[in-house]
């Protein structure tokens, strides 16, 4: 990598990280890099959204998301920048997302001639394709959490399953906070890689 003379010592250090992480395949650079940064984004993300579980899970997710890029950053500005940018776009997006959902179908909302509209709903149930397309998705991800380490397996099914929060899992399984947040972050990425290869069968 060609190194930009603009850098400080901090993101020398980084890019000496980043590069162990990818030529290597170096856990402790990747745990180094999410330990530098973590609170600082975490952080960062409260500040836009205001929850601290949902940027707790935007943090995890922006690392994942990087840290599957990693071999696309390129040293002509620090890491922590291009890191930010990624973290805050991810953010940018699911706040977006938020909004759509939350459009009400109560309310009436105006049209272009003035006059004022309702959204209907029609009590016919869910379209069987859908629902079909759903449980196989389900039924796929309980067959990728069973193959997990026992540890992770319980901490995905406390999480997404029963939806504890981090601190009840800490509470739960007598673990430091830190390490239920780090675990979970390994056994994500470890089902999105599974998931992305399984990608044909749903």
């Amino acid at each position: 990598m060609e190194v930009s003379e603009n850098l400080s010592d901090k993101a020398r250090y980084d890019l000496v990280l980043v590069g162990r992480a990818v030529e290597k395949k170096d856990q402790k650079a990747y745990a180094e890099l999410m330990s530098r940064y973590r609170d600082s984004i975490y952080f960062m993300l409260l500040k836009m959204i205001n929850n601290k579980d949902d940027a707790e899970d935007l943090t995890i997710e922006a690392f994942g998301k990087a840290f599957n890029r990693l071999h696309q950053y390129t040293p002509n500005y620090a890491f922590s920048t291009w890191l930010f940018k990624i973290a805050s776009n991810n953010c940018i997006d699911w706040i977006r997302k938020q909004k759509k959902k939350m459009l009400s179908i109560d309310q009436p909302f105006g049209t272009d001639d003035g006059d004022e509209m309702t959204i209907e709903l029609r009590g016919h149930g869910p379209d069987p394709a859908d629902v079909a397309i759903r449980n196989q998705k389900v039924e796929v991800m309980r067959e990728v959490v069973e193959k997990l380490k026992p540890r992770y397996r319980t901490l995905i099914e406390l999480r997404y399953y029963k939806e504890y929060s981090y601190e009840e899992i800490a509470d739960e399984l007598d673990l430091p906070l830190g390490t239920v947040k780090a675990q979970l972050f390994r056994a994500r990425e470890f089902l999105m890689g599974v998931l992305d290869n399984k990608k044909d069968t749903i």
